[in-house]
């Protein structure tokens, strides 16, 4: 059950949130909480020991913290605040860096990369196409689910070792 959860579902919430993110600027509050919710369940699953329950929810519960401190500053959105306080909770102490290490380097790729689409002419058959016009757009921010998204699955098998083994 809990490689179930870290290996298939997991992965395809967070491809969800970056798909959802690059397409409507926006994550919804269902998917960031069907992935906080089904921690607990598959800790207890796996036999975690309740001690390293709760350090996963502290380190959810700071990066939330962190997350509503960014969104207050309009760093990011209230969606990426919550899926990094999702993700943070999931990674927990042994894996919260390697996390948050994997999605700032995506995240500096996805913002060059939007600078450098945003420089050249959309071409007639995207312009079509309304999310792709908005991510061309250069007054509109950056999707930084999908950066997050990306650091969360590089930081899975980190993850994996955690709830499996207990650690």
């Amino acid at each position: 059950m809990a490689e179930l959860a870290v290996f298939w579902i997991l992965p395809a919430a967070f491809l969800l949130a970056a798909l959802t993110d690059l397409t409507r600027y926006t994550i919804p509050n269902w998917l960031t909480g069907a992935i906080a919710l089904a921690f607990p369940f598959v800790a207890v699953f796996a036999g975690l020991p309740a001690l390293t329950i709760l350090t996963h929810f502290g380190v959810g519960i700071f990066a939330l913290g962190l997350g509503m401190m960014f969104f207050a500053l309009r760093w990011l959105g209230g969606g990426d605040a919550k899926l990094i306080a999702a993700v943070a909770l999931w990674a927990g102490p042994g894996a919260v860096w390697v996390f948050v290490i994997a999605a700032a380097l995506a995240g500096g790729a996805l913002t060059l990369g939007l600078l450098f689409f945003r420089k050249l002419p959309l071409p007639e058959f995207m312009a079509s196409s309304t999310w792709v016009a908005r991510l061309h757009d250069h007054r509109s921010g950056v999707p930084y689910g999908a950066a997050l998204a990306a650091g969360a699955i590089y930081a899975l098998p980190f993850m994996t070792l955690s709830i499996t083994l207990g650690v």
